[in-house]
C-alpha cells in the first residue's frame, strides 16, 4: 500500500471528507496541482472546479467552489464555500442553472451591469463544474 496523506474538506455546513488518501488533485487559481504524502508545506487559493482524490483503487470527485487549501504535517485541508460529490449532483438542476446564467450574461452585457455579470459568470462556472463532476 502506498503512503497516504490525510484529506479534509470542510464547508460552512461541516466536514465533507475526512480520510487518508493516496493523492489529491485540486483546482488552484495558479493552476491545478497534485499533492502526495509528505508534501512540502504550502497554502493555495482554490477556484471553482473539480477536486479529485484516490484511495487504494477507488477515485472520488467533488465539485468545489472557492476557498483555501493548506498542506502541513502530512495533512491537506480544504476550506471551501461548497463541495458536492458527483453522485449527489442533480444534473437537470445544474443544466437549468447553466441556462439561466448564460441568459443573464447575454442580457447583462447589453445593460453593462458589472455586478450582475460577475454573479452570472460565477453561477455559470459552478454549473459547468457540477456537470463535469457528475460525469466522472
Amino acid at each position: 500500500m502506498a503512503e497516504q496523506i490525510r484529506l479534509e474538506v470542510v464547508t460552512p455546513g461541516g466536514s465533507v471528507v475526512d480520510e487518508d488518501v493516496n493523492i489529491v488533485n485540486a483546482p488552484g487559481y495558479g493552476g491545478d496541482f497534485g499533492v502526495l504524502a509528505h508534501h512540502a508545506p504550502m497554502l493555495s487559493t482554490i477556484k471553482i472546479g473539480t477536486l479529485t482524490y484516490e484511495k487504494e483503487k477507488s477515485r472520488e470527485a467533488l465539485m468545489v467552489s472557492g476557498g483555501f487549501c493548506e498542506v502541513s504535517n502530512n495533512k491537506i485541508t480544504f476550506l471551501v464555500e461548497s463541495a458536492e460529490f458527483g453522485r449527489n449532483i442533480d444534473v437537470e438542476r445544474a443544466m437549468r442553472a447553466k441556462e439561466r446564467a448564460e441568459k443573464r450574461l447575454a442580457q447583462g452585457k447589453s445593460h453593462d451591469e458589472q455586478l450582475n455579470i460577475a454573479r452570472a459568470e460565477a453561477a455559470l462556472q459552478r454549473a459547468l463544474a457540477r456537470l463535469k463532476v457528475a460525469k466522472l
